[in-house]
Order: structure tokens, then C-alpha cells, then sequence
């Protein structure tokens, strides 16, 4: 759920950030808002990674054709179930 907080609060409490997102998992991400308007969002640097890398697999034909293909293997039951050890 994106919470919402006006820059001022955010700065004053920036340091204690990282604790509140670990302690609410439910809180992907923080919009922070000047005058009433969304200008900054803050996350776990986790979900800002995990954003990058899914641009860069749409954003590369080749990735996401892969991607479809074996998603297409999955639901057709063509692909062998991995465990890790």
C-alpha cells in the first residue's frame, strides 16, 4: 500500500525510513508530497532493484520473447520442476 507524507515530515524522520519499511512489509513505498502533490517516491532499495531489472528484460525483445516462451512451457507442462538444495 503507498503511504503518503509531506516532505517536511519526511526529512525529519528520513534516518528511521529503512526500520519502518522492514517493520511493514505491506509498505512498498512512501510518496512523498510537496504542497499536497506526489514529488518524490522512496522504497526499499529491494523493490527499486527489482523495477530496473524488470524495465531492462520489457525493454529487450529478445528477454521478454525468452520470457513468453517459457511462460508458454509452464502452462503447457513443458518444463521440469527445479528444487534448490
Amino acid at each position: 500500500m503507498l503511504q503518503s507524507m509531506p516532505i517536511a515530515e519526511a526529512r525529519k524522520i528520513l534516518n528511521q525510513l529503512p526500520d519502518r519499511f522492514a517493520a511493514e512489509p505491506e509498505a512498498s513505498a512512501l510518496a512523498v508530497t510537496r504542497r499536497g502533490r506526489p514529488v518524490l517516491a522512496l522504497m526499499p532499495w529491494s523493490l527499486y532493484q527489482g523495477i530496473v531489472e524488470t524495465l531492462e528484460v520489457l525493454g529487450d525483445e529478445a528477454e521478454c520473447a525468452a520470457l513468453r516462451e517459457g511462460i508458454h512451457q509452464i502452462e503447457a507442462g513443458e518444463c521440469a520442476v527445479w528444487e534448490a538444495k
